[in-house]
């Protein structure tokens, strides 16, 4: 059985230089979302939130596998980050940033099965004796990004100030777009194994040419 590995699957999405931002097209994806505000390194409700987000992410895999006999690769942890004030991202001021963490799903995976993840994953919790207080706010979500720049990110995530910066007043102005979405960043290492100067973080901006608006 051969399994389905979204960064396999789509991997122009998934893989990208680190020198230059490039143009992607993204269709539309099925995600598993939860949403919170907060500093993310000192936040219980972010780390609660991320615990509860692979709790159902490894039940829907297990239970495709099973009933349908479909496999996959869980993929990588994802976020929107946003805020009133967009100056917040270059400054880090992080206390003042909104957050939607996502994991992809397959397309064959529906909003009952999620539904279904979410009860089984609940259940589970209950039996172990593991609260899962984030559990109730996990959510099927659907994102559609269309055209998008996007740059691979090595090295902490507080040092994406200067990229970010670059991409907002420098990269976006002479290509004449703005923007049309959400920052979003695609961990593509596991900071509790990786080391920070080694980090590997997708940074994507969803934009649309000033003239299309």
């Amino acid at each position: 059985m051969d399994k389905y590995d979204i960064r396999r699957q789509h991997r122009e999405l998934y893989t990208c230089s680190s020198e230059d931002f490039t143009e992607v097209h993204v269709p539309e994806f099925g995600y598993l979302a939860v949403d919170g505000t907060g500093d993310p390194n000192s936040s219980e409700e972010y780390a609660d939130a991320v615990e509860a987000l692979y709790s159902v992410a490894y039940t829907v895999k297990f239970t495709s596998k099973k009933e349908l006999g479909r496999d996959f690769v869980v993929g990588p942890l994802e976020g929107l980050w946003w805020s009133e004030d967009m100056r917040t991202f270059l400054t880090r001021n992080k206390d003042l940033w909104s957050w939607r963490m996502m994991i992809a799903q397959p397309p064959w995976i529906t909003d009952d099965m999620v539904d279904d993840a979410i009860t089984a994953a609940g259940d589970k919790a209950r039996v172990k004796k593991k609260p899962l207080p984030s559990l109730p706010r996990v959510r099927p979500f659907r994102l559609t990004e269309g055209r998008a720049l996007q740059i691979l990110h090595i090295g902490p995530y507080d040092d994406e100030g200067p990229v970010l910066q670059r991409l907002h007043t420098q990269v976006m102005p002479e290509r004449g777009v703005t923007f049309a979405g959400d920052h979003h960043e695609i961990y593509l290492s596991d900071p509790r194994r990786t080391a920070p100067d080694k980090l590997k973080t997708i940074l994507r901006q969803p934009v649309t040419g000033i003239q299309e608006r």
